[in-house]
C-alpha cells in the first residue's frame, strides 16, 4: 500500500518583502508620495532637460544622417520620455513618446522609420512642453496625439 500524497507549499519570500500578508506598507507609500510631492517643483526643469536631450538626438540625425547610431539615440531619448512624462505630470508626453517608441521598437525595422514622422513626434513633444499641454483632455493635445498615432499605425501596417 502506498503513502497518501502530500502537498508541499513552498514559502513565499516575496510576500515578506512587500509587507507580509497585508500588502505594501501604507506608511511607506505615504512617505514616497510626500517625497515625490516635495520634488515636484523640479519636474518642469527635469522635463526640459529631457527635451533638450531629445532635441540633440534630432539635431544629430540632421547633421550626421539617419544611421543606426543616431536612430538608437533618438529611440532611447523617446523611451526615457515615455517613462518620465507622466511622472513629471505630462501624460501627453508619455503618450506621444510612446507612439514614437512603437515606430522604433523593432531594431531591425527602425531604419525604415520615415524621418518626417520622427521629426513630427519630436516637434510635438517640444510644443506640448513649451505650451504646457499636459494631458490629452486638451483638444489640441488629443488631436496631435491621435494624428501621430495614426501615422505610426499606417507606417507599421
Amino acid at each position: 500500500m502506498s503513502n497518501p500524497p502530500q502537498v508541499i507549499r513552498p514559502p513565499h519570500p516575496l510576500r515578506a518583502k512587500v509587507g507580509g500578508f497585508g500588502g505594501i506598507d501604507a506608511d511607506a507609500i505615504a512617505k514616497a508620495e510626500a517625497a515625490l510631492k516635495a520634488m515636484s517643483a523640479q519636474f518642469g526643469q527635469w522635463l526640459n532637460d529631457e527635451v533638450v536631450k531629445l532635441d540633440q538626438a534630432q539635431a544629430d540625425i540632421r547633421a550626421k544622417g539617419y544611421t543606426s547610431e543616431t536612430a538608437e539615440a533618438l529611440y532611447f531619448r523617446a523611451h526615457d520620455l515615455k517613462g518620465l512624462g507622466a511622472t513629471y505630470q505630462y501624460p501627453l508626453v508619455t503618450r506621444i513618446a510612446g507612439s514614437l517608441c512603437r515606430m522604433m521598437d523593432d531594431a531591425d525595422k527602425r531604419m525604415q522609420a520615415p524621418t518626417a514622422i520622427l521629426d513630427a513626434h519630436v516637434d510635438a513633444i517640444r510644443a506640448v512642453v513649451r505650451d504646457e499641454i499636459q494631458t490629452d483632455d486638451h483638444p489640441v493635445g488629443r488631436d496631435l496625439a491621435e494624428a501621430l498615432e495614426a501615422r505610426v499605425a499606417e507606417h507599421l501596417a
